[in-house]
């Protein structure tokens, strides 16, 4: 079976700076994020608000490598950072006083990634 690979070259740049950063800082998670972009577009993850807001706590950090979809409601404060995420879902972040960020973002923040959990 032939191996597919990505070729948005949004995704493929995002990896590769995912990967890089995982090497230069000794941060795991950055590569987990990276693994999980380059899986086919098929089975790549699309998260509803009601999953982040389900297993999150106040003020968490959170990355989700896909999609960030409004169904459902956040009811407390969390930064989320995601490769891309629905209008709705942007309006529910604001109406929740929630941050969003890109995961680019997120990595120059915290290029640890400490305290930071993967929703997928």
């Amino acid at each position: 079976m032939r191996e597919t690979k990505s070729t948005n070259p949004e995704i493929v740049q995002l990896i590769k700076y995912l990967k890089k950063q995982s090497r230069e800082k000794s941060a795991e998670i950055w590569l987990r994020v990276a693994e999980y972009l380059a899986k086919p577009s098929r089975q790549r993850v699309a998260v509803n608000l009601s999953k982040i807001n389900r297993y999150t706590d106040r003020n968490s950090t959170v990355v989700v490598p896909g999609k960030v979809l409004a169904a459902g409601t956040l009811d407390h404060e969390v930064t989320i950072a995601a490769f891309s995420i629905s209008e709705k879902a942007k309006e529910k972040l604001s109406a929740a006083k929630a941050k969003y960020l890109t995961i680019n973002e997120l990595v120059e923040q915290n290029p640890q990634g400490s305290n930071v959990k993967i929703i997928g």
